[in-house]
């Protein structure tokens, strides 16, 4: 089961709380009827890519906007393939939240689309297995029962795991197959030898996620850090056990890499032919100093360091530097 892509367009010339509040709902216009990534557009920078991604990217682009009213942002949610695949790789925008690495086949049709994409890490997330808080017989699962609950012919009710559990079926929701999470949890957990179950709920609106963990007492999901920090009362996080005993998922615990197999790095993608913008430029390098504070660790991911800030920095400004000379 697939969602509808959930699209926000931005405008620049209000406060953080209804930007917020406007890039978390569909509003018309968005990138269906956006110029090419290249085109002259002024004072406009355009967004797509994974749900995981887009709380940071929010949150900065709002900062952003308070300083720079007269560049207009459209931000969308969309996937991280989807992203690629309809949107960055074909010339529509000039930016791709990615919750994973961009693939080779992306990188060819990039090419064959005249697009060069840099890519620059942005944060870190703890990816979180979220159940019901009502789900009293579960707090930990090592990374083979996880396996076993995900793969295709795998496990299928919650006994099946141990006999102590309810003898009940599990209900499953998970990232669409165009998402990075998708990507990442089926290569960290399912492997290369199994299939990800394909009977669970897909989609790439969180919210969707926790709206059905919340209703039903065997549910189990996966997503993001940051839409778990946004409903710790109401949803219950899984401790994941890889050999070294019990880990919760934390900010703390993926900044000292001991949350495994679930650690895992964030990006963005941007096109270097946009970097011809001022506004791309401008937004990209704000970016990437905004990546180092606090305002990443309050959506629920680990702020870049000082080194990787300066690391992306120096890789922005040798690329503009190959387009504007």
């Amino acid at each position: 089961m697939m969602s509808r892509d959930s699209t926000a367009s931005l405008s620049t010339n209000f406060g953080r709380r209804d930007f917020l509040a406007a890039a978390s709902v569909a509003l018309s216009g968005g990138l269906a009827g956006c110029a090419g990534a290249f085109a002259e557009e002024g004072g406009q920078v355009n967004i797509a890519g994974s749900s995981t991604v887009f709380p940071v990217t929010e949150a900065i682009a709002s900062s952003f906007s308070e300083e720079n009213p007269t560049i207009n942002l459209s931000l969308s949610k969309t996937g991280t393939g989807g992203g690629f695949g309809n949107f960055f790789c074909a010339g529509r925008t000039d930016i791709n939240n990615a919750s994973r690495g961009i693939a080779d086949a992306e990188i060819e049709q990039c090419g064959e689309n005249g697009v060069t994409p840099i890519e620059l890490p942005v944060a870190t997330d703890a990816l979180t297995v979220v159940v019901n808080p009502e789900a009293d017989w579960i707090d930990c699962l090592t990374v083979e029962q996880l396996r076993e609950i995900w793969r295709a012919d795998g496990a299928e009710r919650w006994s099946d795991i141990n006999d102590d559990w309810p003898d009940e079926p599990f209900e499953l929701y998970g990232a669409a197959t165009t998402s990075g999470t998708f990507d990442y949890f089926n290569e960290a957990v399912v492997g290369e030898e199994a299939n990800h179950t394909s009977d669970y709920y897909a989609t790439e609106r969180d919210r969707t996620i926790v709206q059905g963990i919340r209703g039903s007492e065997t549910a189990m999901g996966y997503f993001g850090f940051s839409y778990y920090s946004e409903n710790p009362d109401s949803i219950k996080a899984v401790s994941i056990d890889n050999g070294n005993g019990c880990v919760e998922p934390s900010i703390q615990t993926a900044m000292s890499g001991t949350y495994k197999p679930l650690s895992r790095p964030l990006f963005i993608y941007v096109a270097k032919e946009s970097l011809t913008k001022p506004a791309v430029r401008d937004f990209v390098r704000f970016y990437m100093n905004k990546a180092t504070t606090d305002l990443v660790s309050e959506v629920g991911y680990v702020p870049l360091t000082e080194q990787q800030r300066d690391e992306n920095l120096a890789k922005l400004d040798t690329a503009i530097a190959e387009v504007t000379e």
